[in-house]
């Protein structure tokens, strides 16, 4: 009888079985809901700005852009291209989608094939199964083709909720990794603005270096001719030395932020060289969308999600364990001494089997990990929230500081201006001896002090316009602003929205 023959017969047994793939599926444990967030309506923004309304459907990646730096475009390419940290990220979410491949894999059948050939000799002196029957001993060949198969019949869903967690796992590693290049993008933002707010500080002393030299060679002078006492040239001497003194702190200061940039890039940093840039840049206004954008924006927030989904799947898993566990294996093959007959219908050989498990007592570890699953779901409620809250604070400190900011830039400049007026008026007055050195000290010290102050407001506005736009998720608006139709408009006060006249 041909092998195709016994195929009707070997599903037959398999009928009854049938029920319990209709049974399977009905997963126990709680389906998952994101949890209610008290969201406020609207961010705390003072006249004349108002919430605008950013595409947050859009790529947020190349940010940056909005600052119009070439430099800054090359030093974020390198960094997505070699920073190890992002390295490690694409990996985790490799691995976490292979998990959820394994994972998967459990809601099909198992196939395997075996085969043997062997030839072997039988012991006539083995054990009598009849005493009328004496053994002996036989040597003869052994070929076997076999089809196995295993399923696991998901009566709990424990399958279904492993891999409804292993597939929250893997989209939390997708926001992990999209967190990253935020973070990433943000330090080497970050680091850069530090590193030419240093250059425009250094510059600024520089200047005012130039300025004391050419004033102590005045004071010396004078003294020389007898018109003034030791006293002016010492004072002047001293505040020459004292700034020369700031510069060096400040290229420490410099070289630092040029390092980190380096391991950010993935460059050793005896390798790695940024020449001065005194080049003026000034930041992107930045709109804001209402707070519940902020959620589908912020990939830490939707990692902290994917995390409560990933635990609550496994309170179905833990669940599950009280069902009993069911198994079906059943195995279709040939068994023949001769290779010419092995597919012969007399060698046909087949078996269908069912098996179950069920607990029944333990101890209480199957309760005991359900409770262990229920309290990680309940942390990752509480890290959601928390990330959330953060969020929330991360964006009012960004909008409150750059309208602070703002108008602390406007304010520096008029004292610069004023303080450049005193140290004219100064000079002029002990050129003319209507005052003494000390008041032209004081004038000297003043600029430098309020020059020094517009430069470091400059590059607290560029790190906080940076901040503000960690904080609210990275890029409003897709790379090409007209295809995207987002025209962004306005003054540098844009920065903590959009103007009304707009």
């Amino acid at each position: 009888m041909p092998v195709a023959a016994n195929t009707a017969a070997l599903l037959r047994p398999l009928l009854p079985l049938l029920p319990l793939l209709f049974v399977a599926g009905c997963a126990v444990g709680p389906d998952y809901k994101t949890p209610d967030t008290p969201l406020p309506v609207s961010w705390k923004l003072e006249e004349p700005w108002r919430v605008s309304t950013p595409s947050d459907s859009a790529d947020k990646g190349p940010w940056w852009k909005r600052f119009d730096d070439a430099t800054l475009d090359t030093l974020q390419a390198q960094a997505m291209a070699g920073s190890p940290t992002l390295a490690i990220a694409n990996a985790r979410l490799a691995q976490s989608r292979a998990a959820l491949a394994s994972n998967s894999a459990s809601l099909y059948p198992q196939l395997g094939l075996g085969t043997r050939a062997s030839r072997l000799k039988i012991s006539a002196n083995r054990p009598l199964t009849n005493y009328a029957s004496p053994n002996s001993s036989t040597v003869q060949n052994d070929f076997a083709l076999s089809l196995n198969a295993s399923y696991e019949v998901d009566l709990a869903g424990r399958v279904q909720r492993t891999v409804e967690g292993a597939r929250a796992s893997a989209e939390q590693s997708a926001a992990d990794l999209a967190n990253t290049r935020l973070l990433l993008s943000a330090d080497v933002a970050s680091n850069y603005f530090n590193l030419r707010s240093s250059d425009i500080e250094l510059d600024v002393i520089t200047r005012s270096v130039g300025l004391q030299r050419r004033a102590l060679e005045f004071v010396t002078a004078r003294h020389d001719l007898g018109a003034v006492s030791g006293l002016d040239v010492a004072q002047q001497q001293a505040l020459l030395e004292t700034t020369l003194t700031q510069i060096d702190v400040l290229k420490k200061q410099r070289a630092q932020y040029e390092h980190a940039l380096a391991t950010l890039t993935g460059t050793p940093a005896p390798l790695f060289a940024l020449p001065v840039d005194l080049r003026e840049i000034k930041p992107p206004a930045v709109p804001l969308g209402v707070p519940s954008e902020m959620l589908q924006r912020r990939p830490d927030v939707a990692s902290a999600e994917r995390a409560m989904a990933a635990a609550n799947a496994q309170i179905g898993v833990a669940t599950a364990a009280f069902y009993p566990s069911i198994f079906i294996s059943p195995t279709l093959g040939v068994d023949s001494r001769t290779i010419e007959a092995l597919f012969n219908g007399p060698s046909l050989l087949w078996s269908v089997g069912v098996s179950a498990t069920q607990v029944l007592f333990d101890g209480g570890r199957v309760r005991a990990n359900v409770d262990f699953a229920k309290a990680g779901y309940d942390a990752t409620v509480g890290s959601y929230r928390r990330t959330v809250l953060t969020a929330m604070q991360e964006v009012e400190d960004g909008i409150t500081g750059l309208s602070a900011l703002d108008s602390a830039t406007t304010q520096a400049q008029s004292a610069v201006s004023a303080a450049r007026r005193v140290l004219d008026m100064a000079s002029s007055r002990y050129e003319g001896g209507a005052s003494t050195y000390l008041d032209v000290i004081t004038a000297q010290q003043s600029l430098l002090t309020v020059e020094r102050q517009a430069a470091q407001l400059q590059g607290q506005r560029l790190l906080t316009s940076v901040f503000l736009v960690k904080a609210l998720g990275g890029d409003w608006c897709g790379a090409d602003d007209a295809a995207a139709g987002c025209h962004l408009q306005g003054s540098l006060q844009g920065m903590v929205g959009v103007a009304k006249s707009q």
